[in-house]
This record gives C-alpha cells, sequence and structure tokens, in this order.
C-alpha cells in the first residue's frame, strides 16, 4: 500500500509543469511586434487579467514575460526586444485543450501587436 501511494505522489508531482518546462516545448505562436515590449506588456496583460485573474508580468533583462498559473503554469508569454520592436512567444501547456480563458489570451496577444 505504501508503495502505491508513493507512486501516485510522485506521479502527481511530475505532472507539475513551471514557466521553464514550458520553454522547453515548442511554441503555440511566435509573431513580430512593432511595439516595444514594455508597450506590448502593457496592453497584453490588462487582457490576460480578464481573462485569468491568476496572470502575473514581470520585466527581464530582454523584455517582459507574463504567466498564467494555477497549480502549474498553463500560459507564458515572452517578449523580447528587438530592433524593430519585440518578439512575443506563446508557450501553452497542451495546447490542444480548450482551457478557461484561452481563447481571450491568444486573442489578446493577437490583438496588441
Amino acid at each position: 500500500m505504501r508503495i502505491l501511494i508513493g507512486l501516485a505522489a510522485a506521479l502527481t508531482l511530475s505532472g507539475c509543469v513551471g514557466p521553464g518546462d514550458l520553454e522547453r516545448n515548442d511554441p503555440s505562436l511566435r509573431l513580430s511586434s512593432s511595439k516595444d515590449p514594455r508597450s506590448y506588456a502593457l496592453c497584453v496583460f490588462p487582457k490576460w487579467q480578464n481573462a485569468r485573474n491568476d496572470s502575473s508580468m514581470s520585466e527581464t533583462e530582454s523584455g517582459y514575460r507574463l504567466v498564467v498559473a494555477s497549480v502549474m503554469a498553463d500560459e507564458l508569454l515572452e517578449i523580447r526586444k528587438t530592433s524593430s520592436g519585440s518578439d512575443v512567444t506563446l508557450y501553452q501547456r497542451m495546447a490542444w485543450s480548450a482551457m478557461p480563458g484561452r481563447s481571450a489570451i491568444e486573442s489578446a496577444v493577437k490583438s496588441c501587436l
């Protein structure tokens, strides 16, 4: 019985996904914007908050990072500065699934370009 409980706990923990884990997967969207990273992030973030209240935004060395995370990271948006504006990369956990707010998240990424 202890072995089964240990196995169940290991399987549960192995399913946890953080932002770094999402970046190892192929992106769901890879786009470019003429906006600088700050302007783009400030356009997208309020829309993400409306779709999912568990959204967060942080500044990075090269731009901004937006994350939607409940127990696991569901959505990750990397916004990196380029000479012509920003590169925008969206990573999604189980991109094929219809998670709450997912269509609004994707729409925000596209509408702020």
